[in-house]
């Protein structure tokens, strides 16, 4: 009892960690156990292996556009669109990874390519590489961190799409094997895939509650290590010290945190900055940890994964001409299908992305973060996806099994209403407060703040709806796609997927522009509502054609 208590008083994020843990650990049972009775086998090591890079990735994302503000002293706008061509090219090099695995038919390979280079990019991500030269310029110490962003979204292009693809193959091949055994078997394989995504999905997610604690806990035994705490707002306050672009009340803000003379400040500053990156930096070594551990899974189970194969060119001359123009005509409705949903899902991760942007900044900034760190929160969505996933899978399997099955589109459609719940409740908070603008927010006196600030829990009824909202539209949109997708296209089309997602990754930068910019922070939430409802309106306008061409078989041409 006594260890709780004093891990309680002087470790809070441990504290979370541990409890998160327990929590977490029925789940991932509940769902080996059922993906070993009613899923192929391959999906638990596809799974494991991808929890594996996930987790490292996780780390980084978690930090990474505080991390760039509070190391090279830019904006949260600049960061932020830093960050967004990051999460771009994260997405977008899918497409090319898809077909160099489509062409080469040798999606295995690929993917370990892509988790060699990741683990390259994490390495060089862990150098605490600073100013060098008699100025210290942070030119050197900039270009470095961008090589190695642009090697984790190349292995990321080689590895993702890829290893969904895979998935999906093993559910082509579980339809075939029980279409042998009748229509009654098919009818039940094919139930199993929409949940076989989500059970994929929740792997990824168990990477992603534990990656959110790693860096802040190192960075704060860093910091300790070195007599120095950690403070949210002190490597922006650091650093508008050492520029000299000090306003409002900084300057008595900076006093009062480090509890120096204004004399001392100048070397508190330097010295600040310099501890609390390198604890982030040394942070980056457990993703090169994971990666590795994730390359050595891959390697012990590949061969236990099948390969998703193009037709043989002799099976395609057996087909007359009408039906190959029949297969043809099939394959372009299929195509216009997953395009229309690609650009509803461009809305969706514009808006739920916001996680790594505008929240982050909000969760800095709007919410009291004394007792745990502003990136921890970042967890709160994965850990819902866990616990949330068994209940969403439940609830449709009912409908299911009582004849009323809602079909991928619908749950698209339902998913992006849920998506603008969590902006309409943020709306409400942010009038119900009167929130200012972030910029307008950080001038204000250490006092005022504070007391403007409020608890985790807005973040946590916010992540609840994103999250049930992602559990409708992420995975079931992988499902969607390798259910429409021809079979030798099936890289590709995963690739377009994250394409798609690349897109709105892109524009997520607005989100922390519009927080900073917009006089009242609740006209920022309003535009994310608003883009959401669209979208749903537009889904629903589509649901009738996009039912009628996902009931179809996928083409094989």
């Amino acid at each position: 009892m006594n260890f709780i208590t004093n891990l309680w008083e002087n470790n809070r994020s441990l504290f979370f960690l541990i409890v998160v843990l327990i929590i977490v650990t029925p789940f991932l049972i509940f769902y080996l156990n059922k993906a070993k009775k009613e899923h192929p086998r391959g999906l638990i090591a596809a799974a494991l292996s991808n929890m594996g890079e996930r987790f490292g990735y996780y780390i980084m994302n978690a930090v990474l556009v505080l991390f760039i503000c509070s190391k090279f002293g830019i904006s949260d706008s600049v960061s932020g669109v830093m960050f967004a061509v990051f999460y771009f090219l994260i997405y977008v090099l899918s497409l090319p990874g898809g077909i160099i695995a489509d062409r080469s038919q040798n999606y295995k390979k690929t993917i370990i390519c892509g988790l060699i280079v990741m683990a390259l990019g994490y390495a060089i991500l862990s150098i605490p590489v600073f100013g060098i030269g008699a100025s210290g310029s942070m030119t050197f110490a900039l270009v470095i961190t961008m090589l190695a962003l642009i090697l984790i979204a190349c292995g990321n292009g080689l590895f993702k799409g890829n290893l969904q693809a895979i998935v999906g193959q093993l559910y082509d091949d579980f339809e075939a094997e029980a279409a042998k055994k009748g229509p009654e078997a098919l009818a039940e394989a094919k139930t199993k895939r929409d949940s076989g995504f989500q059970i994929f999905y929740v792997f990824i997610n168990i990477g992603g509650v534990i990656a959110p604690f790693v860096a802040p806990l190192i960075r704060k035994w860093y910091l300790e290590s070195k007599a120095l705490f950690y403070n949210a707002d002190l490597p922006r306050l650091c650093h508008k010290f050492n520029q000299g672009t000090m306003e409002g009340n900084d300057m008595a803000n900076l006093l009062s945190l480090s509890n120096v003379q204004e004399s001392g400040l100048a070397d508190f500053s330097a010295n600040y900055l310099q501890v609390y990156n390198t604890g982030v930096h040394i942070s980056f070594i457990a993703s090169v940890c994971a990666m590795l551990i994730s390359l050595f899974i891959f390697l012990a189970v590949k061969k236990r994964l099948p390969n998703p194969v193009r037709k043989e060119k002799s099976a395609v001359q057996d087909y007359t001409k009408e039906e190959r123009e029949s297969m043809a005509k099939e394959i372009k409705q299929r195509m216009a299908a997953l395009y229309a949903v690609l650009g509803v899902a461009v809305f969706f991760w514009f808006s739920f992305h916001q996680n790594a942007q505008s929240l982050s900044i909000f969760a800095r900034d709007f919410v009291d973060t004394s007792a745990i760190a502003p990136e921890i929160l970042q967890c709160i969505n994965p850990f819902f996806v866990i616990i949330l996933t068994p209940i969403v899978m439940w609830v449709f399997a009912a409908l299911a099994r009582k004849g009323r099955e809602v079909s991928t589109p619908r749950k698209i459609a339902l998913g992006m209403f849920i998506a603008a719940c969590a902006y309409i409740f943020l709306i409400v908070i942010a009038a119900i407060h009167n929130y200012p603008s972030g910029a307008e927010f950080k001038l204000l006196g250490e006092e005022a703040k504070m007391a403007m600030k409020c608890g985790p829990g807005i973040l946590i009824v916010t992540y609840f709806f994103l999250t049930v909202a992602e559990l409708l539209i992420s995975p079931l949109g992988l499902s969607f796609v390798s259910k429409i997708a021809p079979r030798h296209m099936v890289g590709i089309c995963q690739g377009l997927w994250l394409s798609a997602t690349a897109v709105g990754n892109l524009f997520i930068f607005l989100g922390v522009t519009m927080l900073n910019k917009f006089p009242h922070q609740w006209m920022t939430w309003g535009v994310f509502a608003i883009f959401c409802l669209l979208s749903m309106s537009v889904m629903l306008g589509m649901l009738k054609w996009l039912e009628r061409i996902t009931a179809d078989k996928p083409a094989e041409a």
